[in-house]
């Protein structure tokens, strides 16, 4: 018993000293190969640096990811392949290997460094350049010998150059333990890595060698965007600066405004140039190389003075014209009475009523230029008539809209009494000249729905601009659109071409009450395609309810009458607008709902493309319809096979069509655009559409299918 118990205990020792044995030349094997994997760390003071592989052994292939990894002490940095203001990139030199046939080094996404005023490229801590190799002979290990060059930089620079040697044995391709370090920087390398998810959908220059900009939109598919950045880099001679960033649509959209700073020997020069675009976000990135263009707009593209005066002549223009657009029809009505009210009174009080209302329409712009700018100051997209898109300010238009009427039935008195004596009206006459400043006001919420031709030239030019460009402007488009009042104002005689007062101002009042009626049926008509039938009946029968209660008021059998003809007039005339909404909204088969993404693919595919960018609310979108898109010589091009009509509606918010539009520098509608492959960057058409216009338009964009 005691012998059997001693073999066993020999026996269970010689297999655990075999265990060991095996054990230790296991571990020493594993770590002869190990070491092949990566070179000893180059140290200096502020970093250490060595080549890593992502493999063992060759392989088949011959191919292998290695790693050039830096480590940095805090504060430190080194530079990217273009390293901006100042500093030299980070580069590797292979020149003294064996059986090396090919290699490429790779740049994982940097990061932006700004010091002392200047804007530099590159990273800190620690980052990993991929390094792609290809052996000559798979079958025989390749010898890598080469040398690193760096910049290190904190408040001081210190070049550094370091060696490193490594043999990467021929056989099986194996995985080594620096794999994921040398995978996880892969990743980091646009285009090289794993989707980012990120893309670039448009590029455009604006402006001229004087103050010039690149205009870039982004997006991003599955994660948002967190702290996304741009770096441009171009020809020698240009300079690209920190760009102006807005995070749009839940931070899945990005737009940059990069500034452009080039020598004046290289003015103007940037067209046609290849730009390369990186895109990062973290340790995400996208890389794109695209040719420099301006986009298609009306030709101004700087704020120049000789420009910026033209456009200032614009504006005045535009806003005198906008009092001949149909949107402006209610208030042509408010100043015709305006002008009868103010008959037989003496010329210092016509002209101080007519002044009044010219400054309350001047305010107006004033107080719409201060929300524009303020809004730009946050961030916040802004465009012309955008008001009418929320459902409260369309009810409260239509609220104030039926009020006037009921005043011009005299069902309810809006500012002074008209009935009290002279004196009375003496004492009273601030508050008629604080009625006249309100009807200004007015007069401008009304006509915001509406683009007068020259007027979204000027909103666009402005809104584009800075503080002082859109003040001023807006100041010229309030000028303009006082410019009827200012006249009578200057010369109170024209005044006198209308008739005398008589009872024909009676019949005169109601018609213009019924013309402000029809303004708040429509804007029931675009409520309704905002919020629905139910929400927009409700706000309909309060109205007609309201006006029935201020009509009981009166007595007179004159108001009776008017009363029981303005009801059945809103009764008819409810029904329809709304029934016409739906219709307005479906416009026809042809149609294709908006995508800016697919205009490019459609375009090279050979295809014409027409861009119609409407809504229910603006009036001038819905004349161009009548009078040229929906004409039969126009629909039966746009049926045309190789002709994609899309509809992009603003009727509600939308902010990629904001952003579609502020890329052509348009802040309000309409706005159509013709592309094809002879027009492959667009024809902008003017905002009120000619069927001269848009034939050509189509002919020039599909020129070379002919």
């Amino acid at each position: 018993m005691p012998v059997r118990l001693h073999k066993t205990i020999k026996t269970k020792v010689a297999r655990f000293i075999v265990f060991c044995f095996t054990f230790v030349i296991g571990t020493l094997v594993s770590l002869t190969f190990a070491q092949a994997s990566f070179t000893p760390w180059a140290e200096t003071d502020f970093s250490r640096v060595r080549l890593v592989s992502g493999q063992e052994t060759l392989g088949e292939q011959g191919q292998v990811m290695l790693g050039l990894q830096f480590e940095l002490e805090e504060g430190w940095k080194t530079y990217w392949r273009t390293p901006g203001d100042a500093g030299f990139p980070v580069s590797l030199e292979l020149d003294d290997s064996e059986n090396l046939a090919d290699w490429e080094f790779f740049w994982p996404v940097p990061h932006r460094f700004t010091l002392f005023g200047l804007e530099t490229f590159g990273y800190s801590k620690e980052v990993v350049f991929p390094v792609r190799i290809k052996a000559s002979d798979p079958s025989k290990d390749v010898y890598l010998k080469g040398q690193v060059s760096y910049l290190l930089c904190q408040e001081i620079c210190i070049p550094f150059d370091a060696e490193v040697e490594m043999r990467i044995p021929a056989g099986e391709a194996f995985p080594s333990l620096e794999e994921s370090i040398v995978s996880s920087y892969v990743k980091q390398v646009p285009g090289l890595g794993a989707e980012s998810g990120l893309a670039i959908e448009s590029t455009f220059l604006r402006g001229d060698g004087e103050k010039l900009q690149i205009l870039v939109t982004a997006v991003t598919t599955g994660e948002p965007f967190v702290t996304p950045d741009l770096i441009v880099e171009g020809p020698p001679g240009f300079s690209f600066s920190r760009p102006e960033i807005y995070l749009l649509e839940n931070s899945s959209r990005a737009e940059f405004v990069i500034p452009v700073s080039t020598a004046r020997e290289n003015k103007g020069v940037l067209e046609g140039k290849r730009l390369i675009l990186s895109l990062v976000d973290e340790t995400r990135g996208y890389e794109i190389e695209n040719i420099a263009r301006f986009a298609p707009n009306d030709g101004f593209n700087s704020s120049t003075p000789v420009e910026l005066l033209t456009i200032l002549a614009i504006a005045l223009l535009g806003g005198f014209i906008l009092n001949l657009m149909p949107c402006v029809l209610p208030v042509l009505s408010l100043k015709l009475l305006s002008v009868v009210k103010h008959e037989g009174k003496d010329g210092k009080e016509l002209r101080s009523s007519f002044l009044a209302i010219s400054l309350g329409i001047i305010t107006s712009f004033w107080l719409l230029a201060s929300l524009a700018i303020g809004l730009k100051a946050a961030g916040i997209s802004v465009g012309w008539g955008i008001q009418f898109q929320q459902p409260l300010f369309l009810i409260a238009m239509a609220g104030i809209v039926t009020l006037f009427a009921a005043n011009l039935f005299g069902w309810f008195e809006v500012f002074a009494p008209t009935a009290l004596t002279d004196k009375a009206i003496t004492v009273t006459d601030r508050n008629g000249y604080s009625g006249d400043f309100l009807k200004g006001m007015f007069a401008t919420l009304l006509a915001t729905p509406c683009s007068a031709p020259f007027l979204g030239t000027a909103v666009g030019f402005a809104l584009a601009r800075g503080a002082v460009e859109i003040f001023g402007i807006f100041t010229l488009l309030g000028v303009g659109m006082s410019i009827p009042y200012l006249l009578v104002a200057v010369k109170p005689e024209f005044s006198r071409i209308l008739p005398k007062p008589g009872k024909w101002m009676v019949w005169l009042k109601v018609f213009l009450g019924l013309m402000l009626l029809g303004t708040t049926i429509w804007l029931l008509s675009v409520l309704f395609v905002q919020v629905g039938i139910v929400a927009t009946v409700a706000v309909a029968v309060l109205l007609v309810v309201g006006l029935v209660v201020l009509a009981l008021k009166k007595l007179s059998l004159l108001h009776r009458i008017s009363m029981v003809g303005i009801l059945a007039f809103i009764s008819m005339a409810v029904p329809y607008g709304l029934a016409e909404a739906p219709q307005k909204e479906l416009r026809s088969d042809l149609w294709q709902p908006f995508a800016e993404t697919k205009i490019s693919k459609l375009v090279s595919s050979g295809n014409v493309v027409f861009v119609d960018v409407t809504a229910d609310w603006c009036i001038t979108c819905q004349v161009n319809k009548k009078l040229v898109l929906e004409t039969d010589e126009i629909q039966l091009r746009l049926a045309q096979n190789n002709v994609v009509p899309i509809l992009a509606d603003w009727t509600l918010p939308s902010e990629e069509i904001t952003a579609y539009l502020k890329r052509y520098d348009r802040y309000g509608i309409p706005f159509n655009i013709v592309y094809g492959p002879g027009a492959p960057e667009g024809i902008v058409l003017s905002e009120l559409l000619s069927m001269e216009e848009t034939k050509k338009a189509f002919d020039k964009a599909a020129s070379l299918q002919n």
